[in-house]
């Protein structure tokens, strides 16, 4: 059994993202530059944006964080979104969700430039995703299929299930996992809550990926052996034996399905820590993208 160490795979992606970030700055280039938007104060949200900051502050790009109160109005967000597409500064964007009730996230959404949504969520990136044109894929199914390929992870021809139908993740895994390359030319079966023979077809599949935000869901007797699971999941289970009252744990019961698994990620330490270094990854394809536009 193989550990998909996603900490580890995160930290040699911002490595070599630093590399190309020297080069640009030894060729007088400018370097990419990053901006978020947080609504409110939601704390996991201002955790996860922190997070990202940070990450740009290791690897050399410029960041800029916008953080605007709860009473924001959607008419307010809309400007300064507005603003964020017309300067020439800024090469990507992402807007933290989830946003404060009163504003329509769609149409919030629908107001980011593509060419500087480097969250992938715009329709016109995945309506390209579909198609297997360049574009910006969602950083957490572009997350997994790095790990997929810098662990050679045989798909060609594998029976993938995934599990839930979300657009951030389930229905992004589905286009990629069956699309020509490597990784890719998989058999996709995407399942959802309304799937009723969910553990017939698990029992089948060469290959899992799990969004579904339940802890612990998949048990042993729910896969075969060799198979590979990628766990998306993540959830705060109460826990008195810990500090903090809570533990982290994922879609998958780790320790027993890891004895039958040829691949499996870690929850904390899997999918988590790629999403970061992809939407880095992003940023830098935007950065290029604007290079080639320029010249």
């Amino acid at each position: 059994m193989t550990i998909l160490d996603g900490k580890k795979t995160s930290n040699d992606l911002k490595n070599e993202i630093t590399e190309e970030v020297k080069a640009m700055k030894e060729r007088g280039e400018k370097v990419p530059h990053l901006a978020a938007v947080l609504v409110g104060n939601d704390g996991a949200s201002l955790t996860y944006v922190g997070s990202k900051v940070r990450a740009c502050e290791r690897i050399g790009f410029e960041s800029t964080l916008i953080q605007l109160p709860e009473e924001t109005t959607e008419e307010e967000l809309l400007d300064h979104i507005n603003k964020l597409n017309n300067n020439p500064e800024i090469d990507g964007y992402i807007v933290q969700l989830p946003l404060p009730k009163h504003i329509d996230e769609q149409k919030v959404l629908l107001a980011v430039d593509p060419d500087k949504d480097v969250d992938g969520f715009h329709p016109t990136n995945f309506g390209k995703m579909a198609q297997d044109m360049p574009v910006f894929i969602p950083a957490t199914p572009f997350g997994i299929m790095e790990l997929l390929k810098r662990y050679n992870v045989e798909t060609s021809g594998k029976h993938t299930v995934v599990i839930g139908r979300s657009h951030i993740v389930g229905r992004p895994m589905s286009i990629l996992m069956s699309q020509k390359g490597t990784p890719g030319d998989s058999t996709v079966t995407l399942t959802h809550s309304r799937t009723k023979n969910l553990e017939e077809l698990t029992k089948q599949a060469d290959i899992i990926i799990t969004a579904l935000g339940v802890p612990e869901f998949l048990k042993a007797d729910m896969v075969k052996k060799n198979v590979t699971v990628i766990d998306v999941g993540i959830t705060r289970v109460p826990d008195e034996t810990k500090e903090r009252g809570y533990r982290i744990a994922g879609d998958v019961d780790f320790a027993e399905v890891s004895k039958k698994a040829d691949f499996i990620t870690p929850v904390p330490g899997g999918v988590g820590p790629m999403t970061i270094a992809m939407l880095l990854k992003n940023t830098l394809l935007a950065r290029a993208r604007h290079n080639d536009l320029q010249s």
